[in-house]
Order: C-alpha cells, then sequence, then structure tokens
C-alpha cells in the first residue's frame, strides 16, 4: 500500500520536523519553490510547494490556506493530490510528481502521436472532473506548466482552485492576476474586453484548446511576441499557427485538430463542453494508440458509402458484436476484396476483432495479407498493436511480411518494443524483422525499449544487432545509452554498456549520458557511467559539464560523485559561469556549501564579472547569500559592467534579508556603481521602507547625489514613494 494512501481524501497540518533534512528543490514557481521531501521513515516522496512570504500581503497564501482543504477532498485519478500544508514552511504539502510539469518535457522528449493523443485525454477528464462537480470547478490557471507528469508520463492537473473570480473583482484586476502568472497565452479572448459577466466554463476550454496546440506541435505558443500583440491579435480571432503541427502526422489528427479549433472558438458559447470533449479524445486516442488504425465502434459501417458496404447483414457488425460464427457464415469473397474507408480491409477489422479463427477464414477466401492501409498499416501491425499473439503467428504463417512499416515507418518491432511485448519482439525477429530499422526520426526499437524500460526486450535486440547498430543515433543524435540514462533505467545502461555502448558518445547538442542523467539526479546511472570511464568534465555545446547541471538541479550526491571523479568545481559555461554561479542563482544552498567544500570559488566572476553573490542576490535567495558570506564571499565585490556590488543587487530586488545579511558582513552601505547610484537611491526607487531604514541605521548617506545630481529623496518623490520621501525627510 502507498505510504501516503492514508491521507488521500484528508488533511493534515504538517511539521517541517515531519520530512527527513534532504529537502531538494526541484522547481521555481512564479511565487516561490517546489521542493521534493521525503516523511521521515517513509519511502514514497512528496511535493512541498513553497510560497514567498511577501506573497501573504495580497492574501494568496490565505486563500490557498482556506481552499486547501476542500480541494483535498477532491480524488481523482487525473488531478493532482494534496496531502496538507506546513505552516511553517509557508507551504502546501501535495503528491510528488516525478517527470515534472508538462511544459518542462514538451521541450525535452519527442513524443509520439499516441502518447499526444493520450495526454489530452487524461487531460481533458481531468477538467471533465472539475466541471462536472456542483457548482463547476473553474481552473483559471490552465497551462502546461499546471500539468504534471508521473513515472509513466499520465497526467493529473494541479494548481486547481487558486484563482478566483469575486463580486468585487473589477476586469482589470482579474487580468493582472492571471497575467502575473504568465497566462496571457491561455487567457480567451472575451476577458480582454470590459464585460462585467464572470468567467464561465468556457474559460478554461480555450485554455485547454491551446494546451492540445502545445502537445500536439511541441512549441510555444506566440513564442517571441509582446503580452500587447497576443492580446490584439487574439481579440481578433488570430490563433497559434495549425501549420506548425508535424506534416507526417495520423489521419485523425485532424479530427483532433477539428476539436481543438472548436476549443479556442471565438465565440464562447460555441466551445464544447468538456464531457464531449472527452469522449471525441477518447475515441481518438484509444483508436491510436490501442487498436491502432483500426476503430471499431458500433454504427461503423453507417459512415460507410453505399456502394462500399459489404451488405445488408452487416458484416462489420457482426465483427463488433463478436458473433464470429455468423460472421464466418456471412462472409463472402466479394466482401474480402472490397476497399472499406481510409482504404482499410475486411482483414484490418477480422484482426481488430481478436478471433483468430475468423482471421483464418478470410485469408482462406484470398484476403492479402500484406494489404495496408490509408496510414500504411498492414494486418500485422494491427495485430502488434493489440498484442495479438495467436494471430500475429498465424499472419507470420500466411506470409506476412515483418518488414513493412506504417507512413512513419514505424514497423511491428517498433510497436512490439514500445510497449514491451517481449513475445512479439522474439516471433518478429524470428520470422526476419529488421532490428536496426529506424522511423522517420531515426528511432530504432532499441531506442524504444530504452525510453521505456523494457529490459527483457533490450536483452533480445541486443542479441540481434552489432555493437555498431546498437549505438544508432536518432535524429537529435541520441543513442539508445542517452535514453535509458535520462529516464533512470541502471539496468538497461548496465547492458548496453556491456555490449559496447560508448559511455563519451554525444547528441547534436554534444551532451552525453552523463550529462543527462546528471541533470535528471539519476545517482545510480550516474555512478555506472563514471565507473565505465565516461567524461566527467566534457562540455555540451552551451558549455556546460554534468556537473554544471547537476548544480543547476540541486543534485548535491551526484556532484559529490563527479568532484570525487575529478570534475573540475571551477570549469565555465560560454557565458562564464561556475556551478557554484547556477547552484546560487537557484537557491541550492546545500549544492553551494558541497561545492565550497570541493574547492568551488565563492568568489568567481562570471558574465558581467557577476560572482555567485550578485547571483544569489538578484534571485532573493537569502539562505543562499548566507551560507556564501559565511564562506568569505566578498560583499562589496562590484561587477564588471556597471559596477554593481551585491547590495546594489540585493536592494534592486527588494530582497530585505538579503540586504540584512550583506549589511552585517560589513558590506558598503554607501557604494557607488558607475552612475554613482548608491543602495539608498535603490531602495528609495522601489519603495522598499524596510530595506532604506536598515540602510540608514547602518550608515546610508542620504545626501549623497548620483551622476544627475539627484540624492535617494529626489529619487523618492520623482517615483511617488511617499513612505520614503517622509523616511528621508525627516532626516534631512
Amino acid at each position: 500500500m502507498d505510504c501516503l494512501d492514508g491521507f488521500a481524501g484528508q488533511f493534515r497540518n504538517f511539521k517541517k520536523d515531519d520530512f527527513e533534512a534532504d529537502w531538494i528543490k526541484v522547481a521555481e514557481c512564479r511565487f516561490g519553490h517546489l521542493h521534493r521531501v521525503k516523511l521521515k521513515n517513509q519511502q514514497k516522496s512528496c511535493a512541498l510547494k513553497s510560497f514567498d512570504k511577501t506573497l501573504c500581503a495580497n492574501n494568496l497564501y490565505r486563500r490557498i490556506i482556506d481552499e486547501a482543504p476542500k480541494i483535498a477532498t477532491l480524488q481523482f485519478e487525473y488531478l493532482v493530490s494534496i496531502y496538507g500544508l506546513c505552516s511553517e514552511a509557508t507551504a502546501v504539502v501535495m503528491e510528488y510528481m516525478s517527470h515534472g510539469s508538462l511544459n518542462d518535457l514538451l521541450t525535452s522528449h519527442t513524443l509520439m502521436w499516441p502518447k499526444k493523443f493520450q495526454m489530452i485525454h487524461e487531460a481533458s477528464m481531468g477538467m471533465n472532473f472539475l466541471h462536472s462537480l456542483k457548482p463547476p470547478l473553474l481552473h483559471l490557471n490552465l497551462k502546461t506548466s499546471n500539468i504534471l507528469l508521473d513515472d509513466c508520463l499520465h497526467v493529473k492537473i494541479s494548481d486547481f482552485g487558486v484563482i478566483h473570480w469575486e463580486e468585487s473583482t473589477c476586469n482589470t484586476l482579474f487580468m493582472e492576476h492571471l497575467t502575473a502568472r504568465g497566462n496571457i497565452n491561455y487567457i480567451p479572448p472575451e476577458a480582454f474586453t470590459q464585460c462585467p459577466d464572470p468567467p464561465g466554463t468556457a474559460f478554461d476550454v480555450y485554455s485547454f484548446g491551446i494546451v492540445m496546440w502545445e502537445i500536439l506541435t511541441q512549441q510555444k505558443p506566440y513564442a517571441g511576441s509582446r503580452m500587447t500583440t497576443v492580446l490584439l491579435q487574439v481579440s481578433h480571432g488570430k490563433r497559434p499557427c495549425v501549420e506548425m503541427i508535424p506534416e507526417r502526422k495520423p489521419q485523425s489528427c485532424e479530427q483532433m485538430i477539428g476539436i481543438m479549433r472548436q476549443c479556442w472558438d471565438q465565440d464562447r458559447r460555441k466551445r464544447p463542453e468538456f464531457s464531449d470533449t472527452v469522449r471525441k479524445t477518447r475515441s481518438l486516442s484509444e483508436g491510436l494508440k490501442l487498436q491502432g488504425p483500426i476503430h471499431m465502434e458500433n454504427g461503423d459501417e453507417g459512415h460507410t458509402p453505399d456502394h462500399e458496404r459489404p451488405g445488408s447483414d452487416s458484416i462489420l457488425s457482426l465483427l463488433y458484436k463478436k458473433e464470429f460464427a455468423s460472421f464466418r457464415h456471412s462472409v463472402k469473397r466479394d466482401h474480402v476484396r472490397r476497399q472499406f474507408p481510409s482504404k482499410k480491409s475486411l482483414l484490418h477489422y477480422t484482426v481488430a476483432s481478436g478471433d483468430a479463427e475468423s482471421v483464418e477464414h478470410v485469408l482462406r477466401l484470398g484476403a492479402e495479407v500484406n494489404c495496408t492501409t490509408a496510414g500504411g498499416y498492414t494486418p500485422l501491425l494491427v495485430a502488434v498493436m493489440h498484442s495479438l499473439h495467436g494471430i500475429i503467428l498465424l499472419l507470420l504463417d500466411r506470409g506476412a511480411s515483418a518488414t513493412l512499416a506504417d507512413e512513419e515507418l514505424w514497423t511491428a518491432l517498433h510497436f512490439a518494443a514500445q510497449s514491451g511485448d517481449d513475445r512479439t519482439v522474439r516471433l518478429l525477429l524470428d520470422n526476419g524483422a529488421a532490428a536496426e530499422a529506424q522511423e522517420t526520426n531515426g528511432w530504432t526499437a532499441l531506442h524504444l525499449a530504452c525510453q521505456n524500460g523494457h529490459e527483457t526486450v533490450v536483452r533480445l535486440l541486443l542479441s540481434r544487432l552489432s555493437e555498431e547498430a546498437a549505438g544508432e543515433r536518432e535524429a537529435k543524435g541520441r543513442t539508445p545509452l542517452h535514453l535509458a540514462a535520462a529516464h533512470g533505467h541502471l539496468s538497461i545502461a548496465k547492458l548496453l554498456l556491456s555490449h559496447g555502448a560508448d559511455p563519451k558518445a554525444t547528441d547534436r547538442s554534444l551532451s552525453t549520458a552523463l550529462h543527462v542523467s546528471a541533470e535528471k539526479g539519476h545517482n545510480r546511472v550516474v555512478r555506472r557511467l563514471v565507473q565505465s570511464e565516461a567524461d566527467v568534465d566534457g562540455a555540451d555545446s552551451r558549455g556546460y559539464t554534468p556537473l554544471h547541471l547537476a548544480a543547476l538541479k540541486a543534485h548535491t550526491g551526484i556532484c559529490r560523485q563527479l568532484l570525487a571523479r575529478g570534475a573540475r568545481p571551477d570549469r565555465r559555461t560560454l557565458r562564464g559561469w561556475t556551478p557554484m554561479h547556477l547552484a546560487a542563482l537557484r537557491g541550492h544552498v546545500a549544492t553551494v556549501v558541497q561545492l565550497e567544500s570541493q574547492g568551488g570559488r565563492v568568489n568567481a566572476a562570471g558574465e558581467d564579472g557577476w560572482t555567485p553573490l550578485h547571483l544569489a542576490c538578484h534571485r532573493g535567495e537569502p539562505e543562499t547569500v548566507a551560507a556564501l558570506l559565511a564562506a568569505k564571499a566578498d560583499p562589496n565585490a562590484p561587477e564588471d559592467g556597471k559596477g554593481w556590488t551585491p547590495l546594489h543587487v540585493a536592494c534592486a530586488s527588494a530582497s530585505y534579508s538579503s540586504v540584512l545579511h550583506l549589511v552585517s558582513h560589513h558590506a558598503d552601505v554607501n557604494a557607488v556603481n558607475s552612475g554613482k547610484v548608491t543602495p539608498l537611491h535603490l531602495a528609495a526607487q522601489h519603495g522598499c521602507v524596510s530595506i532604506a531604514k536598515a540602510l540608514l541605521l547602518h550608515g546610508a548617506d542620504g545626501a549623497l547625489l548620483d551622476s544627475s545630481g539627484t540624492a535617494a529623496l529626489n529619487v523618492a518623490q520623482r517615483c511617488e514613494k511617499w513612505e520614503i520621501v517622509q523616511l528621508l525627510e525627516k532626516l534631512s
């Protein structure tokens, strides 16, 4: 039983002490951080989503506290579960989703069409559940970064119930709430008007349409466009370019595109309910993934033109109803020779029905065993997609070719390898299937088996491949070892290495398997790769080494491994960043401490002379600032471009805690940059009263003038920061 199952549907107030000490930061949210934590004495991870305390003034966290107990009662397969709050950390404790957000996955993985369709359907299921509540629970924040993925890449909706429309909320304020969350691409056109009506379910449906486009294209909508441009274009009916959906797509994708267009219709009244979208996407997903090109539904024959119908006795209906004896009695040679929609044959439908005796009967009537649909599917491909082993063997015995491929150049072996059907893989290989065959993106069956963790299939394929073929690269240059390493499949990585896989092989971005496993945090895979003489200091096209990536993602244990194996702690990227810079930028305190203890320099100057301390101050990471200062980081180091010290940066970022740490370590409160601007000038500009008080308490001189002859008081007056004005006037 899942050790967190006891929390499902309940609500608990956690203490920091309930968790093990090793909190791993896995993501940065717009309003806080996401950590992977473990409950003491339990193996299951959960996620702790913390919120910046400065947001409490805007009642965001207060609203979350109020709503979380209600949201925790919502339990559904496609919704992220909420377990409780951790008030001490100003955080929500929720289900941990190991593959992060869909937003990140779409940029880092090549998804096959069945997986895309599956994700769209599962997301629609989650949204349908929310909208089916009484009253409907609106998401109002639906986007790919709020759709998370589990170990098997199944999706779950998160962050629902956070944004609300209140009667007192004006449309402008509501829009500000949405745009502050980076939602501009997902907001329907009616929200841009002065319409006083509150948003309804059609709001989420529009957002879902944009999500569908992102999944189908694996691109970002309106890339490079300014917010005002997006607002104007959407208001006039413009949508993301449908032509960006790859040309080589299954025929059913046109139907999916049709659903997408309905979802983002300019007229909200024409957008479909999610209940309708669930039904349609289920049909398309099952038709593509589970049943391949043959999707049998009652009434299928009603869509067949009269001249193509097999007869008034409705041959296809007999198959659908599984009345196989009647089917075999009724079917004639004329039925076998006829062509159905999309060039399907009766043999395709009979194979999809799963009845081997009927398949044999149709073959005896003269059916062509290697006939293909419009998409290039043979009866054998259909049987493999269904894992119909008896029919697969029957077709092979009757001359079915194991090498024929569909329009995407997927062979039967590709499909069997992807699903982990080792019995079918063995049958196909024994009947002439080409283990080295590549589909249009260069993926072999071995790539698919390695990505999906099917060890038995990998063993079978390796037994038929040469060392050279086993290291074949797909379109992005990734080898099977890259994919096994990226997904943490240790046993498969060991297998590949024992069969001669090159641990130093690079993809098109010059990343090795060690790069991807270090970035993903797969400690044991990293250990195996470095034992196999992987290059611990090799740089990718951006100059990132595995140590850079591990530091960036707070994988402190991996950093320790790599440093012990000779990785240089001060190796620089093309922009001059060291691993210490990247750890500081993301606020990974434990990683900063680890790097410093093994030779990382806290005062290394990167791009424009910025030190790790500059970056920590810029991102408002006070704990990291404290750790760097404790390690003797220079609080007065000026950057090269404009002479900003870390204190300047902390004041510009309004990070009060960082300012306190700096001044307590003797940061010069009257330091001037190239424009003679002091930290007090910046505090005045941004209206940071607490920071201004701290600077003055530590000797800041309010009379100092910048290069334009302006004092901090004048800056505050110009920026209408009246509390600062009152504070400084008392001193003048």
